[in-house]
């Protein structure tokens, strides 16, 4: 169980990673990660990360699919981490 956590939280800090990386294109108008991959990682169990990103980096918070989209990977992450952590630990 303490390896699953361990992996979530590298993974969400990576994802977090790349959410500021995004954010750092932006600001320098350099090639940028599409808006799909940062929402698709954000369901690839890295909600945590991207919430993160958008309330710390203020990166994506004008976007209605990522105020959406977020907060709904967070929930739908939490839950599968539950049913792994009951039923197949």
């Amino acid at each position: 169980m303490t390896e699953l956590m361990t992996a979530l939280c590298v993974w969400n800090a990576i994802v977090f990673f790349i959410y500021g990386l995004d954010k750092s294109k932006a600001r320098r108008g350099k090639w940028r990660i599409s808006e799909n991959t940062l929402i698709t990682l954000a369901f690839a169990f890295g909600g945590v990360g991207a919430l993160l990103g958008m309330l710390i980096l203020r990166h994506k918070t004008r976007h209605k699919k990522f105020i959406f989209f977020v907060p709904l990977a967070v929930v739908v992450n939490i839950c599968l981490i539950y049913f792994i952590a009951k039923n197949l630990l």
